[in-house]
């Protein structure tokens, strides 16, 4: 995974007040819970006295309480009670359990997988996305690593094989460009468009005119990706990182062009079923790749349609080493510090 990101984790409607939820993501065991104003908190799912998972527990007002012996962590993660020492005892400070910043919007879950600060304080979304906009989803398990997932969706030139019978007919083999505008530098725009092979040689990135229609995808890292489909329907995922070999699809379809509350809600589920066929057929054949994690130089043979997977794994690079350059710079200026 990539140190130091909002990750989108989980969906809001996943975590009810009163009940903690246990969760693998990121490759660790996870616990959910809210506080008494609803506040979204996410600790190690290990209680720091004998390794019990506190999703097994139960809520207390602002606290999670361990289901072996009692011990109650506040949202920080500190230890307020030992009730075998008695109410009264002070708690050592070495019972904490780690606790992981989080952010609630636009009905996900995210939490800061890095150290220090989050930065920024309030992670970034699509801005074309507000209030007008009515949505359903589901949640798809596939059985590889998260970067596969993405790149699926960065990937034009599978359409017509892969999708032949639904949103790829029309034998639209040639890929032109793909042109990948980066917006800031976590947010990547691609343009491309399918064309019938009629001996034509594929348009360079640099030669593709100004794009014909709104229809675009854009990827925001570490784990979010929008299908700008026209200016009232749009597709978003959210590749949820399990561990190094299983990833959660959450899939979204969104509309604003109905605002009837009834018709706008019935509409946007009967979309899904569709959706997720889509999805299916992708899963079916990237599930089967191998190695199941991509890297940037892995000794695939690539060609000029893959411009936005190279872009990806290089922006996926690049954060990477933002981030271990960041925590080589932390380490110094504690050594200097004492």
């Amino acid at each position: 995974m990539i140190p130091n990101q909002w990750y989108v984790v989980l969906e809001s409607s996943e975590v009810k007040a009163g009940r903690p939820v246990g969760v693998t993501r990121m490759g660790e065991k996870l616990v959910f819970w809210r506080d008494s104003q609803g506040q979204v908190v996410c600790q190690r799912d290990l209680c720091a006295h004998r390794g019990v998972a506190l999703s097994a527990g139960k809520v207390i007002g602002d606290h999670i309480q361990c289901p072996f012996h009692g011990l109650e962590y506040d949202a920080t993660g500190r230890c307020s009670v030992i009730p075998a020492n008695g109410r009264d005892a002070p708690v050592p400070a070495k019972f904490r359990v780690h606790t992981y910043p989080t952010y609630e919007d636009h009905g996900f879950i995210r939490i800061w997988w890095g150290e220090g600060e989050p930065e920024p304080a309030v992670p970034p979304f699509f801005d074309d996305l507000d209030d007008t906009f009515t949505y359903a989803s589901v949640r798809d398990p596939w059985a590889t690593h998260y970067s596969r997932v993405i790149e699926n969706q960065l990937d034009a030139a599978h359409l017509p094989f892969v999708h032949h019978n639904t949103i790829g007919r029309g034998n639209r083999t040639v890929v032109n460009g793909p042109l990948v505008k980066w917006i800031v530098p976590d947010l990547m725009f691609v343009y491309t468009w399918n064309a019938v092979d009629e001996g034509q040689r594929p348009l360079k990135p640099e030669e593709m005119p100004d794009p014909p229609s709104p229809f675009h995808l854009e990827f925001l890292f570490p784990n979010l990706w929008e299908n700008h489909i026209s200016p009232n329907v749009r597709v978003l995922a959210a590749f949820v990182p399990v561990d190094e070999e299983n990833t959660l699809l959450y899939l979204r379809f969104y509309q604003n062009f109905l605002r009837v509350p009834i018709l706008r809600n019935v509409f946007t589920r009967l979309a899904m079923p569709f959706n997720l066929r889509i999805a299916h057929q992708d899963r079916r054949v990237v599930q089967t790749q191998r190695p199941k994690r991509s890297f940037l130089r892995m000794g695939e043979k690539l060609f000029q349609a893959d411009g936005p997977i190279l872009a990806y794994r290089r922006g996926r690079e690049e954060l990477i080493a933002r981030a271990a350059g960041n925590a080589t710079e932390s380490e110094q200026g504690e050594g200097k510090t004492g």
